[in-house]
């Protein structure tokens, strides 16, 4: 995971303080690419031990179409808790996008569904592409979303995702989305007869914020492992049949954890 390294390094060297909604203010930067080749490994963060569980849930939670955080809740995850409502609701966030975009008709669109299908029957199509940025709901949301829209890409047999950020929390947030979108990728690959091929994470505004830069400069210290392996119980040929077991990631020995305060917006 050296390129996240170098995204972090980065941020620390060429980084431009500004002001932010948290009150911490923080350093960023505007435009950044990274390139994960999955014949390298797992694109997992090393340098810092990673709680892999909590983010394939998540993940789960996202595919589901929930924004209700009652199941996460029973997982044991609670980062969540302070954005939602007294029902524990998140507004129309990423899950709801992903599954349930409104077609201004009375009815909904399955975004991710169709996706799936176009890799399918047309995989030479530059339109699939999946969107949780919707400006028409976007004040309906309790936190708007960070990862805005991801999109795939089929050439011979390969399947390659490329993920937009409009802003992403270096320290804390960006590994978890680097993660995710790998399974993403490589499990959308497994349902459409492919081969998870490539991640690649274009940034908007990549910033630190400034309670977290001794813990940023503490994981520059330490060397990179080797990347694991994630294996994915292959019977599975749905994209809603996944469960938690159905995931196992081996070979993974990080660093130990690094604490950083969680910035609540």
């Amino acid at each position: 995971m050296r390129q996240y390294l170098d995204f972090l390094r980065h941020i620390l060297q060429k980084g431009r303080s500004k002001d932010d909604r948290s009150g911490f203010g923080l350093k960023s930067i505007f435009g950044y690419q990274m390139r994960f080749d999955f014949r390298n490994g797992f694109p997992i963060v090393t340098t810092k031990k990673m709680p892999i569980k909590t983010m394939t849930h998540e993940l789960l939670w996202f595919i589901s179409g929930s924004t209700n955080i009652k199941y996460l809740q029973e997982n044991g995850i609670h980062y969540w808790d302070d954005f939602a409502d007294f029902r524990g609701d998140l507004g129309p966030i990423y899950g709801h996008q992903w599954r349930k975009w409104p077609d201004l008709k009375g009815g909904h669109i399955d975004q991710l569904a169709n996706v799936i299908e176009e890799i399918k029957t047309v995989p030479y199509s530059k339109a699939m592409l999946v969107s949780a940025w919707n400006p028409a709901q976007k004040k309906e949301m309790r936190l708007p979303p960070c990862h805005a829209f991801f999109q795939f890409n089929v050439n011979k047999e390969k399947l390659r995702c490329q993920l937009y950020q409009r802003s992403s929390d270096a320290f804390l947030g960006l590994p978890f989305n680097i993660s995710q979108y790998a399974l993403l990728t490589m499990m959308v690959a497994q349902v459409t007869g492919l081969e998870a091929r490539e991640l690649i994470v274009t940034i908007g505004d990549g910033h630190l914020y400034k309670n977290h830069l001794e813990a940023a400069t503490e994981q520059l210290k330490r060397k990179p492992k080797e990347l694991p392996e994630m294996k994915i119980n292959k019977k599975i040929k749905n994209i809603d049949d996944f469960r938690i077991n159905d995931f196992e990631l081996i070979n993974y020995e990080p660093h130990p954890h690094i604490k950083a305060p969680l910035v609540l917006l």
